[in-house]
């Protein structure tokens, strides 16, 4: 995406977007946009919304305290987000909304918070996460938010899986020393599961293994952070068996996407 004009403001907004539209900037926006920003009357915005691409907005001021963007041209049609779900054991606050972040920018189209035996963190704020996940789509130029599931025990997500998604079970303990060789047949949807800090069950690793479509893969020689242990397992998956294996973006379209 080096075409891509990362320069114009950036902007997730709630609501419908099409051609002559307006959208009024809520208390937040506003802020953002014209005290942050400094934008003036006429400048552009980039928006998007998760559901009808992204557009061209021009800076509207009908007062000094009032601020609405018109909606003025589409610069990409929406893509559905990536068929990649992501399993994690919820962590604290601050490794939570850097995991989140990173996730989205690597492609995952679905993030599954699952409570195992040994999760540290029972309880995980929903709204925080969506937060995160807009706030990464809004920087890297993404279209489409990731779904964000409610927290479920391990063993119900693993009672109800379904066979045609292979799960990647990242574990400390696994056998395969050469991730790579061990992803290189995988095709077809795919989902990554990263456990908490103090790793599986026994039990866990036998429910998971019993699976038909799993597949159980090291991180490489040391322990790393859940986080950290996030970037790298989806790193491996994009590139081997996920969309850094499809062809770029049309540099046509990517060229359409500056500002005026």
């Amino acid at each position: 995406m080096a075409s891509y004009d990362f320069s114009a403001p950036r902007l997730f907004v709630d609501a419908a977007l099409g051609a002559g539209l307006a959208h009024a900037l809520d208390r937040s926006q506003h802020n953002y946009l014209i005290n942050v920003l400094r934008l003036s009357e006429g400048e552009d915005v980039i928006v998007f919304n998760g559901r009808d691409g992204e557009w061209r907005a021009i800076v509207r001021l009908p007062s000094r305290k009032q601020a609405a963007l018109e909606i003025a041209q589409q610069l990409r049609p929406q893509t559905p987000a990536a068929d990649l779900d992501y399993l994690f054991a919820p962590l604290k606050h601050a490794r939570l909304d850097y995991m989140v972040q990173k996730a989205v920018e690597m492609g995952a189209g679905r993030l599954r918070p699952v409570t195992t035996r040994r999760t540290q963190v029972a309880r995980v704020n929903l709204e925080r996460m969506r937060a995160n996940a807009i706030e990464a789509a809004e920087q890297c130029g993404i279209l489409s938010l990731p779904e964000i599931d409610e927290v479920a025990p391990l063993a119900d997500v693993v009672a109800t899986w379904p066979s045609e998604r292979t799960l990647v079970f990242c574990d400390e303990d696994a056998a395969q020393a050469d991730p790579i060789a061990a992803l290189a047949a995988v095709r077809g949807p795919v989902a990554i599961l990263i456990g908490p800090e103090g790793g599986f069950d026994p039990a866990e690793r036998e429910m998971l293994m019993a699976l038909p479509s799993v597949v159980r893969i090291g991180l490489g020689p040391r322990i790393l952070r859940a986080d950290t242990a996030a970037v790298a397992a989806l790193t491996l998956v994009q590139a081997l068996a996920g969309d850094w294996r499809r062809e770029p973006a049309d540099p046509e379209s990517l060229r359409r996407i500056t500002r005026r």
